[in-house]
């Protein structure tokens, strides 16, 4: 422990770093979505903490350049990514499985416009992140529904029910892996009985594994794809260093494709939309992150779970009529609040305009999401702590 705490103590996380008026989607449209310019934002997730510092020098000296031009995909961006995903994930993946894209988002699209055809079913597992409807609704595919189940505060698969979506024809499973919103980290043996049933049923996969380094020390994360040829064949991984380093503004993330048929599919589909090249920062951030940042990452882990206890244990003593789920991995944190029976339009007006804080409300993640609330724990936590109690002090008042 004294070995994790000093390398957290390098770092300076409790810096409340001023982020209005630098444009940020996070702290500067409160007016605009909830409002009131002078919310607390814990909604969108990117960090409120300064990147590590290999990743500032290398964007800086790059700024330095003055031309901004297009780039290339070096080799050394690529070794960055495949040694970082054989060092922290155990996976050994070639250079010629990866594929460049702006983002996650945009990728998730272009692998549901390649593995599936318009008017097909698209499985995802409810409350989950909200694009994943945008991405099947938006292409012209239907939405099939599994519902997470949440048993003695902890969301576990319908295996039963994943079966009868794939026997009644579905396509396509978008895993998401760890799981946003209800931070789960799946074990190996829920990860291959969902394999199983894929590869029974003729069904590819697309795990969306963006979250995959932000995973607390106890448990592990399963890149899906990697455990074995067969899943490999079918699926589509879909990762970037963005969250894990908060480097989203730099439009970096890449796919991961094994199947040599599907990655022509997909790199095809990606330069018909032109959406390929590579961000001017995106390779230089990238190999700063993946070969000199993992201690800046290990402790601001360190950091974020002592958020997560701190909440858990805030909500706990000032309103335990709410409940959090007990986060796995991410750095968000799912908060069961029914027991209130408010209906989303009173939980957004105590958070918006009473409490005067932002988190995220429930129902945008799936219907089985309404009546919780998602906060970002990656800020320091005297901005968490002054949310927390502004939320508290709101609740009470509005039922008193």
């Amino acid at each position: 422990m004294g070995k994790e705490w000093n390398r957290e103590m390098t770092y300076n996380f409790d810096e409340r770093v001023p982020r209005k008026g630098t444009y940020s989607e996070k702290w500067d449209t409160g007016q605009e979505l909830f409002g009131d310019p002078d919310v607390l934002p814990l909604w969108v997730a990117d960090m409120d903490f300064r990147c590590a510092p290999a990743i500032v020098q290398a964007v800086t000296e790059r700024a330095k350049l003055g031309i901004y031009g297009y780039t290339s995909r070096p080799k050394e961006y690529l070794e960055a990514i495949t040694g970082w995903l054989e060092r922290r994930h155990n996976w050994n993946v070639h250079p010629s499985w990866l594929t460049d894209t702006p983002g996650v988002v945009p990728a998730l699209s272009v692998a549901v416009q390649v593995l599936t055809e318009p008017g097909d079913r698209v499985i995802l597992q409810s409350p989950v992140y909200n694009p994943f409807y945008d991405v099947i609704r938006n292409n012209g595919r239907e939405v099939a529904e599994n519902p997470l189940i949440l048993k003695d505060g902890r969301y576990r698969m319908d295996y039963d029910h994943l079966e009868s979506l794939m026997q009644d024809g579905a396509k396509l499973l978008l895993l998401c892996s760890p799981h946003n919103p209800g931070g789960r980290v799946w074990t190996r043996e829920e990860l291959e009985r969902v394999g199983e049933l894929c590869l029974n049923y003729g069904v590819k996969v697309v795990s969306d594994e963006i979250h995959s380094d932000l995973v607390f020390a106890e448990y592990r994360h399963v890149p899906f794809a990697s455990m074995s040829e067969a899943l490999a064949g079918i699926t589509i991984t879909c990762a970037a260093p963005s969250k894990t380093f908060n480097i989203p503004g730099l439009a970096t993330a890449y796919t991961i494709i094994p199947n040599v048929a599907i990655r022509k599919q997909f790199s095809e589909r990606i330069k018909a939309q032109a959406i390929g090249s590579l961000n001017f920062f995106g390779p230089t951030a990238t190999i700063a992150a993946y070969t000199q940042s993992e201690e800046w990452l290990d402790a601001v882990l360190i950091y974020i779970r002592a958020n997560r206890d701190f909440a858990v244990a805030y909500l706990a003593e000032h309103l335990p009529a709410v409940v959090p789920v007990l986060s796995e991995g991410t750095y968000l944190l799912w908060v069961d609040c029914r027991a209130l029976g408010w209906k989303k339009a009173e939980m957004k007006q105590v958070m918006y305009k009473e409490a005067k804080i932002a988190f995220t409300e429930g129902s945008i993640y799936g219907q089985n999401g309404e009546g919780f609330l998602r906060i970002n724990l990656a800020c320091p936590r005297s901005l968490l702590e002054e949310a927390l109690e502004r939320f508290c002090t709101a609740v009470a008042a509005h039922q008193a």
